[in-house]
């Protein structure tokens, strides 16, 4: 299935129970389409949700509302049904809201351009952690539920572990001379792999994130802009080529290409809530939907589980020798944010 969008979409996300995905456009509209198989996909909603690009976009509250960030600093929660403004946030962040991921059902996280991270606690209606871990963009981000820790990609080149319990950046990686697009976490919890703006992919041993323990080349030399977990031993990427990628990991190997989206960069990838459908946007401005089973045939089976991370949330794993203010991470073209001005962030989800 094929949907065009008519702009340029910087992120996509699936209804958590319901055939629904939403789009944000670069020109600050969000866009709620409604899919079935074997028929035309029908458009539900179109809101102006910001003055500027709408970077990010995620159902929270049981899907029942969607939350969106921009680069106007502000982070908005729309009405599903209705399409209604329920909350706006001007001054979420001090600078573009680049990144949103949902944390356990009653938090999320926002990531910034300048490097800085916040988590928003829908209950108590405020800001109740942030860290500045980074000096440039957050680019992707993981939640660890086990260990309560939140693992971060920077175009600083470097990958942050956040500790929500103690509020402190618990580890950081030194920099890796590339920029970390994306993140996921395999193997039961032991591996954290990063995708890179070379191609290159990046594995972290958990409790050892100053240097990588392994990196895996042969992919391409184009950006790994998304990655997916399909499994614990199995991630499908997005490259700047356009080409989508089922990857072997530990045994690290290309197992096979297994859609192209287009010639243009692959800007985000999504599972749907049954896992059925893949949904991924480029630069062609279109969002399409692949049929899992189809794209996957011949690949082996498809575990279709999303089993947690089963570290140790002992805090003596951690690799605690990693003091980020002593990792020389290069010159880079953005500082970290030092200010925690939360403005008028307590009164941001009260309606929710």
């Amino acid at each position: 299935m094929e949907i065009s969008l008519g702009k340029l979409a910087f992120d996509i996300d699936f209804h958590p129970s319901d055939n629904l995905v939403a789009a944000g456009l670069i020109t600050g509209d969000l866009h709620l389409y409604r899919y079935t198989p074997d028929s035309t996909p029908v458009r539900m909603l179109e809101v102006h949700a910001h003055t500027e690009s709408c970077r990010a976009a995620r159902f929270i509250n049981g899907g029942r509302a969607i939350l969106t960030g921009s680069p106007d600093c502000s982070i908005l929660a729309t009405d599903v049904e209705t399409g209604s403004t329920i909350a706006r946030l001007d001054d979420a962040h001090e600078a573009a809201v680049n990144r949103l991921i949902n944390l356990t059902e009653s938090t999320v996280a926002s990531g910034d351009d300048e490097g800085c991270i916040k988590v928003w606690d829908t209950r108590e209606r405020s800001c109740c952690n942030s860290f500045n871990a980074h000096e440039d963009y957050i680019s992707d981000m993981t939640f660890v539920s086990d260990a309560m820790k939140l693992l971060a990609t920077s175009g600083d080149g470097t990958l942050s572990v956040c500790n929500l319990r103690r509020n402190k950046v618990q580890a950081q990686s030194e920099f890796s001379e590339d920029e970390l697009l994306s993140v996921v976490l395999m193997k039961n919890g032991r591996k954290v792999v990063c995708g890179s703006q070379t191609g290159v992919i990046l594995l972290y041993s958990w409790g050892c994130f100053k240097d990588c323990s392994d990196r895996f080349t042969d992919l391409s030399s184009n950006s790994i802009d998304a990655m997916l977990k399909l499994d614990e031993d199995r991630i499908i990427t997005g490259s700047e080529n356009g080409i989508i990628n089922l990857v072997g990991i530990l045994p690290n190997r290309v197992i096979q290409p297994i859609a192209e989206h287009s010639e243009y960069p692959v800007e985000c990838l999504a599972f749907s809530h049954d896992k059925k459908f893949l949904g991924s946007i480029a630069h062609d401005q279109m969002l399409k939907l692949w049929d899992l089973d189809n794209i996957l045939q011949g690949s082996g089976n498809t575990q279709r589980n999303e089993a947690g991370g089963a570290v140790d949330s002992d805090d003596d794993e951690m690799d605690l020798d990693d003091d980020p203010s002593k990792i020389n991470k290069g010159n880079k073209r953005k500082n970290a944010n030092n200010g925690n001005a939360l403005g008028g962030s307590n009164n941001f989800f009260a309606d929710l």
